[in-house]
């Protein structure tokens, strides 16, 4: 990645930022528009987004609390930086229907947050078998003060294996009555940019986590009700890892492809902006098929100048047309020359 451009690099993360805020909600059954999500992190990352959705307040909610754990991943983790978190989680204070608290932990009048099996007996005092059950709300301040200052005192720990100590610490506690796993994953988000040393970010943890959900509350649950030997938890989220930086060789591959289409471009020819932004449009939309009346409401210009702009492209060897004629031709953006994409 080091080797493209700047835009090229920032589009890349843009792409894995949105899946990481996506597929995150997603895990705990929040479903956000992916368009929307990539509009308001373009828009806070100063890049052009070629669809301006408007996003809702729990999207850009969302977006700010991964933001800044990714982006100010150098600042301390403090107890009003996480419960400015999970308060950006749930704005106007609800889930949906449900009225949520924010900016506090659990109180003590809240039923204890237990992992649970068996049937429930039928004074429904307590259930059958209880596997965990998290800190009682009168000890979370102080177990989330002991955590967080585990977190700001680096050791000798390699800095991934922090990561997931971090995920499952804090996830392990437990301290909102809701937005708990979204914010254990931002947490151990911030301590992989520690590791890396950087804001930019070209895989997506959460996007594998959500594609192994079973296995991820497996993991988490086992541990849970087992010893204080979190081997298992460290393994399944190391392999996670290194399944997510492999998916991410086959996501950037549109980038690199992009990046290497605009390379050739821009020694076949000057082109305006116009055709930069149609071309954009070709290699980011769904749909390859250009005609002149589409190149002409993409580039906000009159059918003749759209007629002209094509020509240029089809004299360079840019576009292609399609067999019928005249208007209604189909064009459509040709590869570059296999030596320009090695």
């Amino acid at each position: 990645m080091e080797g493209l451009g700047f835009r090229f690099r920032s589009e890349a993360a843009l792409e894995n930022r949105t899946a990481e805020v996506v597929k995150s909600s997603a895990i705990e059954g929040t479903v956000f528009d992916p368009e929307s999500v990539r509009s308001s992190i373009a828009r806070r990352m100063g890049i052009q987004a070629s669809d301006n959705a408007a996003a809702s307040r729990e999207v850009e909610g969302a977006v700010e609390m991964m933001l800044d754990a990714t982006q100010k991943y150098a600042e301390p983790l403090t107890v009003e930086r996480v419960l400015g978190w999970q308060s950006s989680l749930f704005p106007g204070g609800r889930s949906g229907m449900h009225r949520v608290f924010t900016g506090q932990w659990r109180t003590p009048d809240m039923d204890p947050m237990q992992v649970v099996s068996g049937p429930i007996s039928r004074d429904r005092v307590r259930p059958k078998n209880i596997h965990f059950e998290a800190p009682p709300a009168d000890r979370l301040a102080a177990e989330v003060e002991r955590f967080l200052q585990w977190f700001e005192s680096p050791d000798q720990t390699d800095p991934v294996i922090r990561a997931g100590l971090a995920h499952f610490w804090f996830v392990t506690i437990h301290p909102f009555e809701d937005g708990n796993g979204r914010v254990s994953r931002a947490i151990a988000d911030m301590s992989l940019a520690k590791a890396d040393r950087s804001a930019m970010r070209f895989y997506s943890m959460s996007t594998q986590i959500e594609s192994e959900k079973k296995q991820y509350y497996q993991a988490l649950e086992k541990t849970q009700k087992g010893t204080l030997d979190i081997t298992g938890w460290l393994l399944w989220f190391l392999g996670c890892l290194d399944r997510a930086l492999q998916g991410a060789e086959t996501s950037l591959t549109r980038i690199l492809q992009k990046s290497a289409t605009w390379e050739w471009i821009n020694h076949a020819l000057t082109i305006n902006d116009r055709q930069r932004l149609v071309i954009n449009a070709l290699l980011d939309g769904s749909d390859p098929a250009l005609s002149t009346s589409r190149y002409a409401k993409l580039a906000s210009c009159s059918l003749d100048t759209a007629l002209r702009d094509i020509k240029l492209l089809l004299d360079a060897g840019i576009l292609a047309a399609g067999k019928s004629g005249g208007r209604s031709t189909k064009y459509e953006l040709q590869s570059p020359p296999s030596h320009n994409t090695t």
